[in-house]
């Protein structure tokens, strides 16, 4: 079951036990070593969610922003702790993805000293976020979902804005 609040919802937000949606899109610049400083950047790329999630388990969550106070201090710090954790469950991905664009996220990820271990990408225009319902107006919500093979295990939605259900401790639990 999904925690909603009427400003964040739309008529059918995603839920466990769901497919994956077909055709998800999002922008990321793969780590590489040339470009292992803040201060440089790489070229955006499209991944192609949803044929990249249909083999594999995934923990996606969602953040209103990069860089902010509630996502850098509270979300983000819990998936980089319980890393190790979330993988020995048989996680093959941990993404994050906000509505910044790429060299952002990019920057995001490397102030907190990830290279792959977690691909921070962008929901493009939100578009992805805006098909589940789960937005804060311009922003991506702040949300989790797990992802095995295509099927939605987990799907929780904040409906305040503290970190509870979309946090790392809640997805191990539902893992």
């Amino acid at each position: 079951m999904s925690s909603t609040s009427p400003e964040l919802a739309a008529p059918n937000p995603i839920k466990a036990g769901d497919k994956f949606p077909e055709g998800v899109e999002f922008s990321y610049i793969p780590y590489t070593a040339e470009h292992e400083a803040i201060t440089s950047c790489g070229m955006p790329q499209k991944y192609e969610a949803s044929k990249e999630f249909a083999d594999k388990k995934v923990v996606l969550f969602a953040v209103p922003g990069a860089f902010t106070p509630g996502c850098s201090a509270k979300h983000l710090p819990g998936f980089i702790e319980h890393l190790s954790e979330i993988k020995s469950k048989g996680v093959d991905l941990v993404v994050v993805i906000a509505f910044n664009d790429a060299w952002v996220m990019s920057a995001w990820a490397k102030a907190n000293g990830i290279k792959d271990e977690i691909l921070f990408m962008t929901d493009t225009d939100t578009q992805f976020s805006k098909s589940i319902g789960w937005v804060r107006g311009d922003r991506t919500g702040r949300y989790a979902l797990v992802i095995d093979h295509g099927k939605i295990t987990y799907a929780e939605n904040e409906a305040g804005g503290d970190v509870t259900v979309s946090g790392a401790d809640a997805v191990l639990k539902a893992l």
